[in-house]
């Protein structure tokens, strides 16, 4: 599968931690909190201030500026409003990689402690037309496969910024975000690790669960209007075999050619997918249509999203959605 960023297409430098300045706020930073004071976290969406609220527990106040489970955060435009509340925080969690750009653009050049999923300092180029997403080539391909991911060194997060479905990139988030607010109360550290040791016992139970669906189900084709999922269906072997001329003009928000369209119609007419991965906030008239036809020819269709439903926190969110893959690959 071919994937690219909406914006600039980014290179992981595993999860990073920086100083970012807020231009355009008030200056100097916001007093810091004492030692029976809540941490103020401002997260870019629902899904990293869930990941942030894991791990600081009731010591924190975490506020999501995106947290409408129907919007779509690549075209999100900010507000003076969330401008203020960045600039009142202690820590800001946002994705990067051209995810969130409206977070990269108020926050600038006067130390603010952040935590970024993707580190968008390295950009590279997107993958060649037809080049497949899980295969990872160029010279990047590597660069860091000496690093401890275990069986998740193979994932290039340069082709794709929705790193929060992969597990252990969300792992790996939580343990910088309990490093961030250790340094900020450290009276607490030690309650911050432990948060995040229990919220990373939790998403192992995902990864594992995930892990049975690639034993039960390798190999499997699958179609996605959309690649939000993308690491996910890379986790569990799946074969996503939506053309990727397809996916690359729905990521860039513009009109599928004829061509592709039309070899997607073909592909679920002649029932070549199992299921087909539904992403509801992209949605157009051409993915409505895509899950029209798989409806009539009665393939599942397995919705995955950007952000949290009301009412749920990251893992509970994640382990309905694995459920709902590992339904419809059942049936």
């Amino acid at each position: 599968m071919t994937v690219r960023s909406r914006t600039a297409v980014t290179a992981l430098a595993g999860m990073t931690v920086g100083v970012i300045a807020l231009t355009g706020c008030s200056a100097g930073q916001p007093a810091a909190p004492g030692p029976d004071d809540k941490v103020k976290v401002v997260a870019s969406t629902s899904v990293w201030g869930s990941v942030a609220q894991a791990v600081g527990g009731d010591a924190v106040e975490v506020e999501s500026i995106i947290n409408d489970a129907g919007a779509d955060p690549h075209s999100y435009e900010s507000s003076p409003q969330d401008a203020a509340k960045i600039s009142d925080a202690n820590l800001v969690v946002l994705n990067g990689g051209g995810y969130d750009e409206f977070m990269t653009q108020i926050l600038g050049q006067s130390a603010k402690p952040t935590v970024q999923a993707v580190d968008s300092e390295h950009p590279e180029p997107a993958p060649a037309e037809g080049e497949h997403g899980g295969e990872h080539g160029g010279e990047h391909a590597g660069e860091h496969a000496e690093e401890p991911h275990g069986e998740h060194a193979g994932h290039d997060h340069s082709v794709n910024e929705h790193v929060w479905y992969d597990l252990h990139a969300v792992h790996e988030v939580a343990d910088k975000i309990a490093a961030e607010l250790g340094r900020i109360q450290p009276a607490k550290a030690q309650q911050f690790e432990a948060n995040a040791a229990g919220f990373e016992q939790q998403v192992a139970g995902l990864e594992k669960r995930v892990g049975e669906i690639a034993a039960a189900h390798q190999g499997k084709p699958v179609i996605v209007t959309e690649p939000v999922a993308h690491y996910m269906i890379e986790s569990a072997k799946l074969n996503d075999v939506t053309p990727p001329s397809f996916v690359n003009a729905i990521e860039a928000e513009t009109d599928p050619s004829a061509a592709a369209v039309a070899d997607v119609q073909n592909a679920i007419n002649g029932r070549q997918a199992v299921a087909v991965i539904y992403n509801p906030q992209t949605e157009s008239p051409v993915t409505r249509n895509v899950r029209t036809a798989a409806d009539a020819q009665r393939i599942p269709v397995v919705e995955m999203t950007e952000t949290l439903p009301e009412g749920a926190g990251y893992v509970q969110w994640m382990d309905a959605q694995i459920t709902a893959l590992q339904g419809a690959l059942n049936r």
